[in-house]
């Protein structure tokens, strides 16, 4: 069985690619899958070397080899033909251009148009109001097959150390912050955490916090962000990184105690008592473990925020880019009530939400005080374990139907 799989950013691969490719292997240990990386803003360019770690026994393509591939070109190791195309993050256009040269049958994850029709046979669906909206959006409904959200198996595993290394250096009952993975949050958003780390340790020394930096940030781009401190609206913290027999440590140029820097964020998420984080697919994952988490969305410097299309570059255009920017930003962020998933799912605050331009002090005098309401906690914990458990599985139940479908 050969499948092909076309992806992106972090949030995708280790959500849905990540699960989805260990329960193939699981099911069919022989399965032949090519991983095929499509040019994305949101991409940290680590994805291809973490894929290759994790799974060695899959054909990696990177994004730049992909446009040669795409473009025509012969790439060596990637087969003729394959039995299935799916689709798990990017653009629909790149899974299209994939089946275009590859053949076998063609199929879509979350997303589905009436124009994709033709090309993607099959489309699989989160939810019952996931493919409520795929047959809004024109795709036939009985061509849709819910499975669930494959983030939640990836939360699991890697909660239950399937993936990564494990480390003692973390205590129980502490404070994790997750910054992020994108360029301009490892850039600015490290440097702030560090910087309301310190401003709770300086009231709260007794509360343990340590910091989750993803597998796609190399130890350079974290020396440089914590080095150089950030945009100068985040107010952030400077330092340097330092490395001992335990680990990696984030350590402030005030010269006091480091912070320790873990790498697989769910398997200590669940041993701490909450998480400082941002939007994205980790509130899912944190949802499904349980873990409540205070989600911030920092608008200090929204020109260094990336966003899709072309406007990226808006800040680019001389003298008002920058003001044009900012005022996109901001203005996009005020259309939505809630930022956090499992807020937006409930239409409830289970995890508190921070936004606008934030101080690390403020920050940090919030972050104490959601440590010091267990009842708060408890009452969100309770929430978020209901509200993704019957997507439990979704990977296998996923995994089958490619299987049955290629065969």
């Amino acid at each position: 069985m050969r499948i092909a799989i076309t992806s992106n950013g972090p949030g995708e691969f280790a959500g849905w690619v990540r699960p989805l490719v260990a329960a193939l292997y699981r099911h069919a240990p022989a399965t032949d899958v090519t991983l095929f990386f499509v040019p994305d803003d949101y991409a940290t360019g680590r994805e291809p070397d973490v894929a290759r770690a994790l799974f060695p026994n899959v054909r990696v393509v990177s994004a730049k080899t992909y446009l040669r591939f795409a473009l025509g070109a012969r790439v060596d190791g990637v087969p003729d033909r394959v039995d299935v195309v799916q689709y798990l993050g990017g653009d629909l256009m790149h899974a299209a251009r994939v089946h275009k040269r590859l053949g076998g049958r063609a199929s879509t994850y979350k997303f589905a148009r009436r124009r994709d029709t033709k090309t993607f046979a099959h489309a699989y669906a989160l939810d019952d109001a996931n493919a409520r909206a795929i047959a809004r959006d024109g795709y036939p409904r009985d061509r849709v097959t819910v499975v669930g959200n494959l983030a939640i198996d990836g939360a699991l595993a890697e909660a239950g150390a399937d993936y990564g290394d494990a480390t003692d250096r973390v205590p129980d009952d502490g404070v994790l912050v997750m910054p992020g993975t994108r360029k301009h949050e490892v850039a600015n958003l490290i440097p702030f955490f560090v910087q309301t780390a310190l401003r709770l340790r300086a009231t709260r020394p007794e509360i343990p916090i340590a910091f989750a930096v993803s597998p796609f940030t190399t130890e350079d781009e974290l020396a440089r962000a914590f080095a150089n401190g950030g945009h100068r609206n985040v107010w952030g913290a400077t330092g340097t990184i330092v490395r001992d027999e335990r680990g990696l440590a984030l350590a402030p140029a005030d010269g006091s105690r480091p912070f320790p820097v873990v790498r697989d964020a769910m398997r200590y998420a669940r041993r701490a008592r909450f998480v400082v984080t941002l939007p994205g697919t980790k509130c899912i994952e944190l949802a499904a473990l349980g873990v409540p988490a205070i989600v911030c969305v920092p608008l200090n410097a929204p020109e260094a925020v990336v966003i899709n299309g072309p406007l990226q570059y808006l800040d680019r255009v001389p003298f008002a880019g920058t003001l044009l920017k900012r005022a996109m930003v901001v203005a996009v962020d005020r259309r939505f009530t809630l930022t956090a998933q499992p807020n937006i799912d409930t239409g409830d605050v289970i995890m508190p939400e921070l936004r606008g331009t934030l101080m690390p002090a403020e920050v940090a005098r919030r972050i104490a005080a959601y440590y010091d309401d267990g009842a708060a906690r408890a009452a969100a914990s309770a929430r978020l374990l209901e509200l993704y458990a019957a997507h439990a599985g979704a990977a296998d139940r996923m995994a089958r139907s490619l299987l049955a479908d290629g065969t």
